[in-house]
């Protein structure tokens, strides 16, 4: 079916998304890189800074390009398994889910000077593609609770007159939701996204005005009754971040490596959370059944700088850079509410709009990293990295008029600088690599129940057929625990265990 498309001004309502605490969480969505890549370069936790030689060690450090003695290219395939426990109304729910796609591909060329003499000895360009974060998740949560989603609505009905949920003769439900949502309440006080979801809950007989026959009545009752309520909880998630970057590096008296990574940046986001709440005792309802859908996309530029120093023939050191990225995103919403009651039967509010907000913008946070790294002659490397990333940094801007100081001064004081370790190691054992790797990860957020730290551990091989084809395989492992908002509802928070699985197969070879 056609949706009305309705566009929203930023001038007449700030960012719903923006006005509710969630959305600290999606600017840490869309700051947070996960280590994906080649299958070598996750095998060893991504550590990687100082040694370079690998297609996905060049958004860490660029300079690595010019640690290729040839020309090569690579290509990724990855299954990522997510496992999410999740603790909500005193129940626990386990949900499971898969994908599978493209993680990686890209070349580097490598041009060697031929005067031995000169001191640029080697320059070297590559293009690549990386998913950098994976948004496809599942999460579940049921449990029972002794209040209503019915509380909810009233609460965003309670002040407003019930001439503005009145529909005009003639006027549909659609024409009045898109009425709600497009016109100026500011100077009454009311966000226009509350008044479209009051609306849905009005025209689905969730509560009713206390004066119905008062156009200037604010007060609304509840037609839930009771104290215990079974609730059920889901929010599907789709999408990626991925990155497509243009690569230049060179190597200065065969010692120092110096490079440059312009990035082109691409998110799509889709969440869609459904809350439905079963009324066991009477009750004029019986169910409730709240659907939101939000979808985010957007794209965004960054640079990256770094540079590598042979100490000596085993050690080497690294530095590198990682730009702001500045983001441009888009944001679009649709919703739904149904009702079955032994009063009135199946009642639904389905407007079939589609909300549609000024574009925005977000600058997430740089990113420093030192890496050290051992060469031990020809059968073993390691590499140890630390990074760090000031979270509080993000900021929220638009081209418009529009005043962002509310969610910049929650995200400056909420957020954080967080560091990161990384550890990995590679042996051969002669035609076969084996790896390992261990990386932790602060958590961004002041208090760490809203999300944890981040701990995760890999491991790999990997087979060279010859010096112009080599097959490598990954599996990384880690774990986070959040704190997850209800979004949408007066419910309790859900409490979730994540546990994410990757299988990274990767195909190298020469060009």
């Amino acid at each position: 079916m056609k949706s009305t498309f309705l566009k929203l001004s930023l001038l007449s309502i700030l960012f719903p998304l923006l006005t509710q605490a969630q959305n600290l969480g999606d600017a840490v969505r869309y700051s947070n890189d996960q280590t994906l890549g080649t299958a070598r370069f996750v095998s060893m936790g991504g550590a990687f800074g100082a040694l370079g030689g690998d297609l996905s060690a060049l958004k860490v450090n660029p300079a690595g390009s010019s640690i290729f003695l040839t020309n090569r290219a690579s290509v990724s395939l990855n299954t990522r398994t997510f496992d999410n426990d999740v603790f909500f109304n005193n129940n626990v729910t386990s949900y499971r889910n898969n994908n599978f796609d493209l993680g990686q591909g890209g070349a580097v060329f490598v041009f060697n000077n031929s005067d031995e003499a000169a001191a640029v000895s080697k320059f070297s360009f590559g293009v690549t593609y990386g998913k950098t974060a994976d948004y496809d998740n599942r999460i579940r949560g049921r449990g029972n609770s002794n209040s209503s989603i019915s509380d909810y609505f009233v609460n965003l009905a309670s002040g407003v007159p019930l001439d503005l949920f009145k529909p005009r003769d003639g006027e549909s439900l659609a024409g009045l939701y898109q009425y709600l949502g497009e016109n100026n309440f500011s100077e009454q006080g009311f966000n226009n996204s509350a008044l479209q979801t009051a609306y849905l809950g009005y025209e689905t007989f969730v509560f009713n005005a206390n004066d119905p026959d008062n156009l200037e009545s604010t007060q609304y009752t509840s037609n839930v009754n009771g104290n215990s309520f079974d609730q059920n909880y889901s929010e599907y998630t789709n999408g990626l971040k991925g990155k497509v970057s243009a690569n230049f590096s060179l190597e200065l008296d065969k010692r120092f490596y110096f490079g440059l990574n312009l990035n082109s940046s691409f998110v799509n986001y889709v969440r869609r959370t459904a809350f439905n709440e079963f009324i066991p005792n009477p009750s004029n309802i019986n169910e409730i059944y709240f659907e939101n859908r939000l979808e985010t996309y957007g794209n965004g530029f960054s640079f990256d700088l770094g540079g590598i120093a042979k100490i000596n023939e085993m050690f080497r050191v690294g530095v590198s850079y990682k730009s702001p990225t500045w983001m441009n995103l888009s944001d679009e919403t649709t919703q739904y509410l149904a009702t079955n009651s032994s009063e009135d039967g199946f009642a639904s509010a389905d407007p079939r709009i589609k909300n549609i907000f000024v574009d925005y913008n977000l600058r997430t946070p740089g990113r420093w990293t030192g890496s050290l790294a051992a060469v031990i002659g020809k059968s073993a490397v390691l590499n140890f990295g630390y990074s760090l990333k000031n979270y509080s940094n993000m900021e929220y801007s638009s081209d418009g008029n529009v005043n962002f100081s509310v969610p910049n001064n929650r995200i400056e004081n909420t957020l954080q600088a967080a560091s990161t370790y990384r550890i990995g190691g590679e042996y051969r054992l002669g035609q076969w690599n084996l790896r390992a790797g261990y990386r932790y990860q602060e958590s961004p957020y002041k208090n760490e129940d809203v999300m944890s730290a981040l701990s995760g551990y890999s491991a790999g091989l990997g087979y060279i057929f010859n010096k112009n084809l080599r097959l490598d395989f990954a599996f990384d492992r880690s774990e986070r625990d959040y704190t997850d908002p209800v979004r949408n509802s007066n419910a309790n928070n859900a409490l979730r265990q994540s546990v994410f699985t990757n299988y990274i197969l990767t195909l190298s070879f020469g060009i």
